[in-house]
């Protein structure tokens, strides 16, 4: 095992430095400025990362529009797949080397980054398919006078601005629709996470789309971000990303009229009810705060345990909790790695302060002392919690989570909704009927009965209230990537008023 470890550290040491990807060619950025990629593992710098700003993403976006109404705005929905089933084809080619490479740049679990790569392909395919069969048009039929009739068209340019969590698999979720449908893309990664993004770049570039159709610009949110949002040639904005910033870009972006689709931030309950699956609630617990490092908008953070069997579940957390496996992101063993950056590690530190300043109780497992260098926070819950204090109601994005109980149906609805969140939410109990109503009565954009965070590519996925606007998923994608016309036909010589005619 530790030589397989080795191998893949090997490997990943000499990665080149990074540059922009614009019109089909690799390119530093015109100010010739870059910045460091740190391992959040080492706190060692990886690579030197191209550094985009208004100039780059000026550049790329204008390759975008040029696109999008030549060659790749005139191909038939057949060629253009094609392509979209090249590029998941190469990516499945590439597993066993992205998959390192991502949990290296961010310290996830390589036994996780595996299986989000393979999705990555999936999402390509996915959409091919659902262009091919669900990309369909309506017909209204009135009397023997009119038709009408709806179609699909792509919008333009797309710019797409990604997290720095699971960037490979958030990439491509956006990406596969954006360009399946049609448009043309401007990618903008997160700024701490661009391996992956230039690794997908050279897959893409070896699938040979027209020059410009697909580029990616390095850079930080201020900058190269503020720029593809202000363009007046970018018609669509995508982001992922933290709730202040969801807000600026939804405000910037009013000034041109851009659509935009927002998923942001979480602070997610999960109910467990004393009939519930106990080890099963418990597994979907751990899982659902520790899996990805706690760096996930769905994660459960907030824990809601009926007050009969709160002490028996919070016992068998303390039970759980050292026995997680803390360590390098690039051991098949590891389940919880470190935090992808020391700003945002020191983020989450001060949260666990803060409980304490708060009044809550803190339990932790421990970090092995020869992992000293990085960005480790273990894997830790808050007990003496209540839904007002600050580590209740803010999202803190890492492996912490605050265990509350509550007394009935009534009381622990009030206390899911008392957030201003309402992305996700997960109720345990094996009375359906019950399940069903607390799952309707939480004010999120996606609940889970008995289960954890399993994703079906078909359904829609996006947030309420502070955690975002817009869905996207299945073919609701089809609503934010493409424009809905409406064709008017008449049938027949239908009467039309004639003014200003003489008899």
């Amino acid at each position: 095992m530790k030589s397989q470890q080795k191998d893949r550290r090997k490997q990943m040491s000499n990665l080149k430095d990074i540059q922009l990807y614009i019109n089909g060619e690799f390119i530093d950025a015109a100010s010739g400025k870059t910045f460091e990629n740190i391992n959040p593992f080492t706190n060692e710098v990886i690579n030197y990362i191209a550094e985009g700003d208004a100039a780059d993403i000026h550049v790329a976006v204008e390759a975008a529009h040029r696109a999008f109404h030549g060659e790749w705005g005139q191909l038939k929905v057949s060629e253009r797949l094609k392509y979209i089933y090249k590029i998941a084809d190469l990516i499945d080619e590439h597993i066993e080397e992205i998959a390192p490479l991502e949990s290296m740049d961010t310290g996830l679990p390589i036994s996780q980054t595996k299986n989000m790569v393979a999705r990555s392909a999936q999402n390509f395919r996915f959409y091919a398919e659902m262009v091919s069969n669900r990309l369909v048009g309506e017909a209204y039929q009135v009397d023997d006078e009119f038709i009408n009739y709806t179609i699909h068209k792509p919008i333009g340019v797309a710019g797409l601005i990604t997290p720095w969590n699971a960037p490979f698999m958030l990439e491509t979720w956006k990406i596969a629709p954006a360009l399946a449908t049609g448009n043309t893309v401007v990618l903008k990664p997160g700024e701490w996470s661009p391996v992956t993004a230039n690794r997908l770049a050279e897959i893409i570039d070896k699938a040979e789309l027209p020059k410009g159709v697909f580029n990616v610009v390095h850079g930080f949110g201020e900058t190269a971000g503020a720029s593809l949002v202000a363009h007046p040639n970018v018609q669509l904005i995508s982001f992922t990303g933290e709730t202040t910033t969801g807000s600026e870009i939804i405000k910037n972006g009013a000034d041109t009229l851009k659509r935009v689709s927002a998923e942001l931030g979480g602070k997610s309950p999960i109910i467990v009810f004393d009939d519930a699956d106990f080890d099963r609630a418990l597994d979907a617990c751990t899982w659902g705060i520790f899996s990805f490092n706690g760096e996930r908008c769905t994660a459960n953070s907030r824990l809601f345990v009926q007050e009969s069997i709160y002490e028996q579940f919070v016992d068998a957390l303390k039970e759980r909790i050292p026995k997680i496996i803390v360590g390098d992101p690039l051991n098949n063993e590891t389940e919880v790695g470190p935090l992808i950056h020391i700003e945002h590690f020191n983020n989450v530190k001060k949260y666990i302060q803060l409980a304490k300043d708060e009044g809550a109780e803190i339990y932790s497992g421990e970090v092995p002392k020869e992992f000293g260098k990085g960005n480790f926070v273990p894997p830790t819950f808050l007990l003496n919690v209540t839904n007002e204090m600050r580590v209740a109601q803010e999202e803190i994005f890492g492996p912490v989570m605050a265990v509350m109980k509550f007394t009935d149906e009534k009381e622990v609805i009030r206390l899911a909704n008392d957030t201003k969140y309402g992305l996700a939410g997960y109720v345990w109990t094996n009375d359906i009927k019950r399940g069903h109503r607390v799952a309707q009565g939480v004010d999120s954009g996606m609940v889970w009965i008995n289960s954890q965070n399993v994703r079906d590519l078909r359904i829609p996925f996006g947030g309420s209230k502070y955690s975002g606007m817009g869905r996207e998923g299945g073919h609701y994608a089809f609503n934010f990537y493409t424009e809905t016309q409406v064709i008017h036909v008449a049938l027949s010589d239908h009467h039309i008023p004639q003014f200003g005619k003489k008899n």
